[in-house]
């Protein structure tokens, strides 16, 4: 199949299709950072929709969709970036390709769009992480768990405004020692159990139609 991996500069979707023979290219603006810049079309994809592919599997950027960062929506509302986010995540929905995947984490597009198909766990397909992930899907199969395992470490604190506990994964806590740009790329990258269920379990035939 041909398929176009949209926003992807990792390459960790990619590089798992490829693996299978599929003639798969991530896309991003950035350059790639999985080593296979031959599979990498550096750009923007809104430019590769109308290009024969068979399938797209999407990671839209989340930065103004996110829950995790509702604190600014009022600002990001104001100035824009929030609409600017949610029409480019709609040009994924109405992509004149066959099949679709997109990928965001809950965010305001299970509202503003529609509920997702389905919420996966990195823990449920072999890595030690909790990190609730969005799948919208067209024409694919729904993912089904590989191998289930603990959700590994969490930070708990008491919030200064409310007095109660809360808690949160401990790999999303430490990201924000990190630069913004360096948080934002580690918060996005895609769990390796989920890369390899994506590639193996979407490009199977079709068992039950979901349409958008």
């Amino acid at each position: 199949m041909r398929i176009l991996v949209a926003c992807e500069e990792s390459q960790a979707v990619t590089i798992e299709l490829r693996k299978l023979g599929h003639q798969a290219f991530s896309c991003d603006i950035l350059p790639e950072s999985g080593g296979y810049p031959e599979w990498h079309i550096q750009g923007d994809v809104l430019n590769q929709f109308n290009k024969g592919w068979d399938m797209m599997i999407a990671f839209p950027p989340c930065t103004h969709l996110a829950v995790s960062g509702a604190a600014w929506f009022e600002e990001k509302r104001k100035d824009g970036r929030q609409q600017e986010g949610i029409d480019f995540f709609m040009k994924f929905v109405y992509a004149p390709i066959e099949r679709i995947v997109i990928e965001n984490p809950i965010g305001i597009m299970n509202e503003l769009y529609r509920k997702p198909d389905q919420i996966i766990q990195p823990w449920q397909y072999g890595d030690e992480f909790q990190k609730s992930t969005c799948l919208w899907l067209k024409n694919v199969n729904k993912l089904q768990p590989t191998k289930r395992v603990g959700k590994g470490e969490f930070f708990e604190w008491i919030d200064k405004k409310t007095g109660k506990k809360k808690k949160q994964p401990l790999w999303f806590k430490e990201a924000r020692s990190l630069s913004s740009e360096e948080r934002s790329n580690i918060r996005s990258k895609t769990f390796p159990g989920i890369a390899k269920a994506m590639a193996e379990q979407f490009t199977l035939p079709l068992k039950q139609l979901k349409l958008f």
